[in-house]
């Protein structure tokens, strides 16, 4: 039972990287072509690319998966989201770092997650603009190679490291606080490597960094695929009282549905929380 989960969950990690390879296709075909950039009702930014990339990735989900949910970034905010998220759902974020996509930096990623009983187990990151893959499931994280054809030609495992001060803290290019700032300081970090969306994560999850501190806002889409390689390379996303990040938050009295509270990501050890 234990060896057909497994598979299962390889067969399904096989569909979100073929998914986000073809989304990450289409992102870089609005990228060089260039496009209109407009403004939800949160004034965040959101363009061509966003949208057809969300077409692609949630099509070819609801074909090879009918029975699971699907909360995406913009069909969420155009008021679309399932009623019942049952045991397992999927998070879609189909541009991660639409700032950095519309400031022409390189940083802006496809995610693609799968949450069972609130945890993120199966996740893809895909960072078109460089050729930067991740994928993770459960007991394992890789590093994808791809070629110019968006054809995977090598992986290799990648595991979380054991933090030693001082640390490698990985802060966000477009949302730095006062308190990300502080947490800074307190661990003394002896090199903070600043950069978009949700390669964060995947930079704890590869040893590229010791800890990633989130004082800002996140939604769960943005944040879900990134924690899955995490969590598969041995790390792990907590809130500030400690607890694992969890998702499938609805109904919360402080907030909307999906938000994420602060959090910490981080190796395997990680400085003070």
């Amino acid at each position: 039972m234990i060896a057909a989960a497994a598979s299962d969950d390889e067969a399904m990690l096989g569909v979100f990287e073929r998914l986000a390879l073809a989304a990450g296709r289409e992102v870089m075909r609005v990228f060089d072509a260039g496009c209109a950039v407009g403004q939800k009702s949160d004034n965040s930014p959101v363009t061509e690319a966003d949208r057809e990339s969300e077409k692609i990735i949630l099509a070819g989900l609801r074909a090879a998966f009918p029975d699971i949910p699907c909360v995406a970034e913009e069909e969420a905010s155009a008021g679309i989201v399932p009623p019942d998220l049952d045991d397992a759902f999927f998070l879609v974020d189909p541009l991660d770092g639409t700032k950095e996509f519309v400031n022409r930096r390189t940083d802006f990623t496809v995610n693609i997650a799968l949450v069972r009983h609130g945890v993120p187990e199966i996740g893809v990151v895909f960072a078109p603009c460089t050729g930067r893959f991740f994928s993770g499931r459960p007991g394992r994280a890789e590093a994808i190679d791809i070629n110019g054809d968006y054809q995977i030609i090598g992986r290799r495992p990648i595991s979380a490291r054991t933090g030693v001060a001082p640390l490698t803290v990985v802060a966000s290019r477009s949302h730095n606080t006062p308190e990300t700032e502080a947490y800074i300081r307190t661990v003394g970090a002896a090199e903070i490597v600043s950069v978009g969306s949700s390669l964060k994560f995947c930079l704890v999850a590869s040893a590229e960094a010791d800890v990633y501190p989130r004082f800002g806002r996140t939604m769960e889409w943005d944040t879900a695929a990134g924690d899955a390689v995490l969590r598969a390379a041995g790390g792990i996303t907590r809130t500030l009282d400690g607890q694992p990040l969890a998702y499938g938050k609805r109904d919360q009295s402080d907030d909307e549905d999906f938000a994420n509270p602060h959090f910490i990501a981080s190796g395997k050890v990680a400085g003070p929380t």
